[in-house]
């Protein structure tokens, strides 16, 4: 990609088609009211279950949305992106909104937060593909970015919402999280299209695509040792994640700092991911990916070695994080395009084994993170984080430095550099 003017964020905004636009805001709206995981266990104790079975609800949605992730690239594969938004906001609406309604009965509780999360996770890899398939070519990591934002703001917001609602109702944050649910859904059906031109120019009337066949993307996903790598770093990049927010926390208070310390920490890193991701993104889609995702790993292991600072001062702790979202910023809209550059016989199922990893080590973060706290103490845990952060950008170096397909006419490759997934 040459030239500032077409990586501009106003000069991307103009190119971004509207059933993207669609898709975004239908994401920003569900988010809104995504308060089941957020306010599980607080909810739960709240009308008097004990910790120990509120850690095992959320441990069921987290089951859940592992599974739900497979599932939504599979259904994705076989019937399209929007069919899969529908069915599963569909699905996870009623599930979301009839929690309180069924918390007295352990049992039945169990398999409503699972069942919801599999729903709610499902639409995940769908809204990846769709926006793949829509998204111009030029412009796919600046979506990928745009998305990242869209979840980004309805996660700032919907704690707020949370705050007002709860005043009123706790019942009312899982009917208003169904309620958003349901008009996503609505939303998905009336906006999105039933079949992008990009699937239909892929799959044309009696050819069937090669390699469609479960197994036969599978077999193909395992012998492909760089996608395999790029699902290792991914799952080092989250299990940091994940542990370093369940950590920090309990880190900060232990220090001697009040908890506001952490919610300004909290608030100042939102800000900053959703001032400043897509300018930055800007700049990063004209350098290689691998480059993008050395460079963005490497910032953020930076930022956890001065958390192992903590306890000397304050300042530690926001210029920590603010290395930390930087180094989010660099890397993550690069990385997370990756699935989505490959053929579209792979793509949803390339993209749901990397949602499905992710909510893996989602779940396994924080439990290995607070256990090295405990054990080792802070320095040790963020030691550990930044370790893995540089693991994590050196496998990048391998996983997204594609060789160019044989195939290809030069000045193809050289107008979308990005675009650095395996293509048939």
């Amino acid at each position: 990609m040459t030239g500032g003017a077409r990586t501009g964020v106003f000069a991307v905004l103009r190119a971004t088609p509207a059933p993207v636009r669609y898709l975004l805001g239908g994401m920003l709206v569900n988010q809104l009211g995504a308060f089941v995981q957020t306010f599980l266990v607080l909810y739960l104790t709240f009308q008097g279950s004990s910790v120990g079975f509120a850690g095992v609800c959320l441990a069921a949605y987290s089951v859940g949305a592992i599974f739900g992730a497979m599932l939504g690239g599979e259904l994705t594969h076989r019937f399209g992106g929007r069919t899969t938004i529908v069915t599963a906001m569909t699905c996870a609406a009623p599930l979301v909104a009839s929690i309180p309604l069924v918390r007295g009965v352990p049992g039945a509780l169990l398999a409503v937060i699972a069942l919801s999360g599999l729903a709610i996770q499902a639409y995940r890899p769908a809204a990846a593909v769709l926006l793949a398939e829509l998204m111009p070519e030029e412009h796919k990591v600046m979506g990928f970015s745009m998305l990242r934002i869209a979840l980004n703001i309805g996660a700032a917001v919907a704690p707020l919402l949370a705050a007002l609602v709860i005043l009123v109702n706790w019942d009312l944050l899982f009917w208003l999280d169904g309620a958003t649910a349901a008009l996503w859904a609505l939303l998905a059906f009336l906006l999105l299209p039933k079949r992008s031109t990009a699937r239909q120019s892929a799959e044309p009337a009696g050819t069937p695509a090669p390699a469609t066949s479960a197994r036969a993307v599978y077999g193909t996903m395992v012998r492909d040792t760089r996608f395999l790598c790029y699902l290792l770093a991914g799952v080092f990049g989250m299990i940091v994640y994940a542990g370093s927010v369940a950590v920090l926390p309990l880190n900060i208070v232990s220090a001697g700092y009040p908890v506001g310390l952490y919610s300004t920490v909290l608030v100042i890193s939102s800000l900053v991911l959703i001032t400043c991701e897509l300018k930055i993104t800007t700049y990063i889609v004209r350098i290689p990916k691998y480059l993008a995702g050395l460079s963005g790993c490497l910032v953020a292991g930076l930022g956890y070695l001065l958390y192992t600072l903590i306890a000397d001062h304050p300042f530690f702790v926001v210029a920590g994080a603010l290395l930390a979202v930087s180094g989010l910023m660099i890397h993550g809209p690069s990385t997370a395009a990756h699935p989505a550059t490959f053929p579209v016989e792979l793509r949803s199922r390339y993209i749901a084994t990397k949602e499905t990893l992710s909510g893996l080590a989602a779940t396994i973060g924080p439990v290995l993170g607070l256990l090295i706290w405990s054990r080792s103490g802070g320095p040790a845990f963020w030691g550990f984080c930044a370790l893995l952060s540089v693991a994590a950008g050196l496998m990048h170096v391998y996983d997204l430095r594609q060789p160019k397909p044989v195939s290809e006419p030069g000045p193809v490759a050289a107008t979308e550099p990005e675009a650095v997934g395996e293509r048939s």
